[in-house]
């Protein structure tokens, strides 16, 4: 039961994203950074979930986060930021529910992350007026 609880749980917060999470990373290279090394991280559910205490979206949300299992030092490392930077940069990826505790992230900041990565490729070099 618990299992299923938990997946009911984590699809509600998937059915109601919020676009403005973009926002938040648009100008911020450390978040970006944690999401690229958060996808790239092992992430899996405790166990041995604890009690849902109460059926508050908050309450709902924490209760996910304290039954997910990953290792912050590999996820720190991935990101290249120092620790103190890390844990400051994580807690507003977490409370704004960009990142989810399933190893995946919010679709609109992912779907900005490969905008952005496509516009880089699309950029073309000047030509130069020069002949040689």
């Amino acid at each position: 039961m618990s299992d299923e609880l938990y997946a009911e749980k984590l699809a509600h917060f998937k059915e109601n994203e919020k676009p403005e999470v973009v926002l938040l990373i648009a100008d911020d290279l450390d978040l970006i950074k944690i999401i690229v090394a958060w996808t790239n991280t092992t992430v899996t559910r405790a166990q041995k979930l604890s009690p849902l205490r109460d059926d508050s979206e908050s309450e709902a949300w924490e209760w996910l986060w304290n039954n997910v299992v990953y290792s912050r030092e590999e996820l720190a490392t991935k990101s290249a930021l120092t620790e103190y930077g890390f844990e400051k940069k994580m807690r507003p990826l977490i409370g704004n529910r960009v990142l989810y505790p399933d190893g995946t992230v919010n679709s609109f900041a992912q779907r900005y992350l490969r905008d952005r990565v496509l516009k880089l490729f699309e950029a073309k070099p000047k030509r130069s007026t020069k002949k040689t």
